[in-house]
């Protein structure tokens, strides 16, 4: 199983918005743009929301059935780890390996050296990289210090992978190694010795998810110095195709952009990278969904507008105990949210121009934003009357969702 050229990882975390969401892909296909969708969701969401793996793949094959989709599409285990993978195995083609408990840790002096001795070639001379001014030279004391950071991490990606194919088979899921739910940025110095890692422990990662430098938060645009991060972009991709060449990578390995909805900062950065270096890339997007369901909500007045006030008025209350999962990737000022009293206030255009992202609109409120953003449980906790209000609502929303997926990431990041 090979993963396409582009790929989308679309989140839809009540599981109604599948059909909205192929209708984007729809869209960019028509104008000769082929992104594979890749419909994620993670352990953690399917435990508040009280939903099932198969719950995603039966919503996707019902859009599909729906627009006679013939295309490419797949069903991501997100972030998953030995404790909770085996519940993924039936539904999902498309694996996450998330190892970044593991990141920092140490494989022991023993192991670090034997990978050091293998990769000696390495090590302390200059190594001639197409595309990186210069080359790339890393010295042992930097190597060690990598391999210190990095190595049990693949280690464990390895035992993961290992596991699934057991049950699986090999070649007939998709693996993504992911390194970005951690607080160690990886550089592509560091790319270059974790993919040799990867080749080492025979796992042929098609995606990989390096943590960049900058902030990524949740649902808001990059923060950080965006020409910093294309330089890093670039280079990663300079190590990627060294890597595939060096270390017999599978061809189509691409980088993963996790966290990357609305990160309309550095979608043009991006966007210069893949055609400079015809590349392919794996975006990852999850909770604008979600967002574009209030936004759906509240555009419909009446009791949309009426649910999406009350949704925000508990997500306030309990903004501390929602936030807390989510700590290192957002930022909160709770200062600058409003009272739920005044929200109440609010008129239809009013709420949908607070929530949504649109940077040009005085009215755009990124702490609103990211509040709701990690609100969902919310709204999972009133059951079927929100769910109720989704299909009332469908026509609103889905405007919402397809214009968000393909006028807002799709067209910038792709075309």
């Amino acid at each position: 199983m090979e993963l396409s050229k582009y790929s989308m990882g679309v989140g839809d975390r009540f599981g109604h918005q599948a059909r909205a969401q192929l209708r984007g892909i729809i869209r960019a296909r028509a104008q000769g743009v082929v992104v594979a969708p890749v419909w994620n969701k993670s352990n953690r969401e399917h435990t508040i929301i009280g939903t099932c793996p198969n719950d995603v793949r039966v919503s996707v094959e019902a859009a599909l059935r729906a627009h006679q989709f013939s295309g490419e599409y797949h069903i991501d285990a997100d972030h998953i780890n030995l404790k909770n993978v085996d519940w993924f195995m039936d539904a999902s083609d498309f694996f996450t390996l998330d190892v970044a408990d593991f990141t920092g840790k140490s494989a022991g002096k023993a192991a670090i050296d034997a990978f050091l001795a293998k990769h000696r070639g390495l090590i302390g001379k200059k190594l001639s990289i197409d595309g990186i001014a210069g080359g790339v030279k890393v010295d042992r004391e930097e190597a060690y210090s990598i391999a210190s950071k990095y190595l049990l991490a693949v280690q464990e990606a390895g035992k993961l992978y290992r596991h699934i194919v057991a049950a699986k088979g090999e070649g007939r899921f998709i693996p993504e190694v992911s390194m970005d739910e951690t607080d160690l940025p990886q550089t592509p110095r560091d790319m270059l010795f974790i993919l040799a890692a990867l080749a080492d422990e025979g796992l042929p990662t098609q995606t990989i998810a390096p943590k960049f430098t900058g902030r990524f938060n949740k649902g808001v645009d990059y923060v950080g110095d965006v020409k910093a991060f294309e330089r890093e972009f670039n280079e990663d991709l300079c190590v990627i195709k060294y890597a595939i060449a060096e270390f017999g990578l599978p061809r189509n390995l691409k980088l993963s952009v996790h966290s990357g909805s609305d990160k309309f900062s550095i979608y043009p950065a991006i966007n210069r990278a893949l055609k400079k270096h015809d590349a392919g890339l794996h975006l990852k997007t999850a909770g604008t969904t979600w967002l574009e369901e209030l936004i759906g909500l509240a555009a419909a007045g009446g009791d949309g507008l009426k649910l999406a006030k009350e949704i925000y008025a508990e997500a306030y209350d309990r903004h501390d105990e929602l936030a807390k999962p989510y700590a290192t990737v957002i930022d909160i000022d709770h200062n600058k949210l409003p009272k739920p009293a005044t929200v109440n206030k609010w008129s239809s255009k009013k709420y949908c121009d607070a929530l949504r992202h649109d940077q040009s609109n005085p009215d755009y409120n990124l702490h609103f934003r990211q509040a709701l953003h990690v609100a969902f449980r919310v709204a999972a906790e009133l059951g079927d009357r929100y769910l109720n209000a989704l299909d009332e609502f469908q026509e609103s929303i889905a405007e919402n969702v397809s214009e968000n997926i393909f006028e807002r990431h799709l067209k910038p990041v792709f075309f």
